[in-house]
């Protein structure tokens, strides 16, 4: 009997702590963990698969959103692993050893709902790529593919020049936030460039935002920002090329949609087990992301479908189990 993608996504859907092969292989009679190996070596899945799966759950719209971020896969403890690499870790909050991974998600503008359409593996040792390089390759892929979407979300780390260009020469709205620290001007040329959080803001301007030039940017490109409080101790400064957003608290609820990407990874690393492979070879890294990816996309429809979250998907097993051995406890205590 034969290993299949069918079989190790199963495997990452059903279990719901231990996700290695030896675990995998000590769970079927007839499939040695070798097997399981070879399978992982030679499989080669690529993004492309996954949009392939995607692409018929998706109700498109063209006012919706396309979102970027990139998350760490934690490997600490998994140094000779050909991916892992010291990065910046942003739930952390210090560099960490682990696997980059890149993610575009779409949002329909109306229901909510959304999905991850495609994906990259940072490896710049391999590809020479940057993260930024990656979104450019999906954004030009989704263009490509014929995508409907209106508006691309982003974090700070890809306010870039090239990126936010790129876009609107697409004819594509953006939102993203600027650090603290990047150099603007809202004087129209009459001032030198100062520190986006040094600026000084009217009341009129603190509600309906403020027209300015970033330095590096042609002279003639402008970009309207906002400053947007996100708790007493954050403050964001968002800039957008929607020349129609004249309101700070819709730009906060455009940006608020940002959040659907965080939650996607948070799922993925809680259910999928998409940190805890341990195989050294990169392509056998690349291939359990991938297979992931695919899972947390069936939790997902199941959660569309059944109204329920995705946790409460992933634990009924568990759950059912725990309430049949709470209703029988002699018996089960018997066995014990």
């Amino acid at each position: 009997m034969g290993f299949s993608k069918m079989d190790y996504c199963q495997f990452l859907l059903s279990s719901q702590v231990n996700f290695t092969q030896t675990h995998l292989a000590d769970h079927l009679e007839n499939i040695s963990h070798d097997a399981i190996n070879r399978y992982m070596s030679d499989a080669e899945l690529r993004p492309r698969h996954l949009w392939e799966k995607v692409k018929p759950l998706l109700n498109q719209h063209e006012d919706a959103f396309l979102i970027f971020d990139d998350t760490v896969l934690d490997k600490r403890f998994g140094t000779k692993i050909d991916l892992a690499r010291k990065q910046w870790s942003g739930n952390e909050k210090r560099t960490i050893t682990g696997i980059g991974l890149v993610s575009c998600v779409y949002v329909h503008p109306v229901s909510g709902d959304f999905w991850v359409i495609d994906y990259r593996v940072y490896d710049p040792d391999r590809d020479g790529k940057k993260k930024l390089d990656h979104v450019t390759d999906m954004f030009k892929s989704a263009q490509a593919r014929g995508l409907l979407f209106d508006t691309v979300l982003m974090d700070c780390w890809y306010a870039t020049k090239d990126l936010m260009l790129l876009f609107d020469g697409e004819g594509k709205r953006f939102y993203c936030p600027l650090k603290s620290d990047r150099q603007v001007d809202d004087s129209g040329g009459q001032q030198p460039y100062q520190r986006i959080d040094s600026l000084t803001w009217s009341d009129k301007e603190v509600k309906h935002g403020k027209r300015i030039k970033i330095k590096g940017f042609p002279g003639d490109y402008k970009v309207q920002l906002f400053r947007v409080v996100v708790s007493t101790h954050r403050t964001e400064y968002v800039v957008t090329n929607d020349r129609a957003q004249n309101s700070t608290q819709g730009a906060r609820e455009v940006c608020a949609v940002r959040w659907k990407i965080e939650e996607m990874h948070r799922d993925t690393k809680q259910f999928t087990g998409i940190e805890q492979c341990q195989c050294r070879k990169a392509r056998i890294q690349r291939n359990h992301i991938h297979c992931a990816l695919l899972v947390w996309t069936r939790l997902k429809r199941l959660s569309y479908d059944t109204k329920r979250t995705v946790q409460q998907i992933k634990r009924k097993p568990l759950s059912e189990y725990l309430t049949q051995q709470l209703k029988n406890p002699s018996v089960s205590m018997t066995h014990a």
